[in-house]
């Protein structure tokens, strides 16, 4: 018997990734995000969701993809917490819960760019593409929070 596990899809830069839906809390259009003053270049800004402050990370910035074109959609993003703090990661759209069987993860393949590989879980094969499942918590650790370090 075969263990399943859901995850959420998103696509940043035409390439679909994928977060378990346990990470995600929330999927949430950002508005008026403040810039803060010499944070860094991943750091979109903030916002505020509902009350509660919320860092926004720039997923493209990220992963070093081009920015954003003017034309492109309002971009979405998805929402997590960690050590009680809340972040949003800035995405170009969402996709669908899928459930995927845990043991055809496969290891990041040896030409994925470094940066991607340095936030995957690893990769799953879907129809035409490959599914990169993105460790949110490697993702904050790029952007200077430790999350097993964190106060």
């Amino acid at each position: 018997m075969s263990t399943k596990a859901e995850f959420v899809t998103f696509r940043i830069g035409g390439q679909i990734f994928g977060a378990a839906v346990a990470d995600i809390q929330d999927v949430f259009r950002p508005h008026s995000i403040a810039p803060v003053p010499r944070a860094q270049r991943e750091i979109a800004g903030l916002l505020n969701l509902r009350g509660r402050i919320v860092t926004a990370i720039d997923a493209r910035t990220r992963l070093g993809l081009a920015d954003r074109p003017a034309d492109a959609p309002a971009p979405l993003a998805i929402g997590f917490e960690r050590d009680g703090e809340t972040y949003g990661l800035v995405i170009d759209e969402i996709g669908d819960v899928i459930s995927l069987d845990v043991g055809a993860l496969e290891h990041n393949p040896v030409n994925l760019d470094p940066i991607w590989a340095s936030v995957s879980l690893g990769v799953h094969r879907l129809d035409d593409t490959l599914l990169v499942i993105m460790d949110i918590d490697k993702m904050l650790g790029l952007v200077g929070v430790d999350a097993s370090q964190a106060a």
